[in-house]
């Protein structure tokens, strides 16, 4: 069927695809770049969606603010929004399925899922296990912090 708009719809497209240099960025510059395209968002729209499937940043959707496509692949936790290089990708697995199962057993109890006397709250993969919330044990030790229940990787 013909459409007089789809033409001009193609062009508002392309212009919006601009064509990005491949170029060198640090973590740290990443991760500040991220946070100042998170502050344009509106406020019902989470950062998460630059995140893909896969847990990759999408850098289509970033590329305007850092001016480029990025030469390294990074992965995001969906659910902590914790940024990880290629070689970690299995820390953002990881904190995705662990927080998730946190956030469940925490629902389901109204208990934090921690080993019993730890003063660092320390995840006990034991108690979610118990209720099939986790099917692995991550190799990493998780502990849970005040703010909103957040997992994190960095021993109190």
């Amino acid at each position: 069927m013909w459409n007089p708009f789809k033409k001009e719809k193609e062009q508002k497209i392309e212009k919006e695809q601009k064509e990005y240099p491949i170029i060198d960025i640090s973590l740290e510059d990443l991760k500040r770049a991220i946070h100042e395209y998170g502050m344009q968002l509106p406020n019902e729209v989470p950062l998460s969606v630059i995140v893909t499937d896969d847990l990759t940043i999408d850098y289509n959707l970033l590329a305007p603010t850092i001016k480029g496509i990025p030469n390294k692949t990074y992965y995001m936790s969906k659910e902590t929004y914790e940024i990880f290089e290629e070689e970690e990708k299995h820390l953002a697995v990881d904190f995705d399925n662990v927080q998730r199962a946190v956030d469940s057993y925490i629902q389901q109890t109204k208990e934090l899922p921690v080993i019993h006397g730890d003063p660092y709250k320390r995840v006990s993969y034991h108690k979610l296990e118990k209720l099939n919330l986790l099917n692995y044990r991550p190799h990493q030790e998780f502990y849970i912090t005040d703010e909103e229940y957040l997992i994190t990787n960095k021993k109190p």
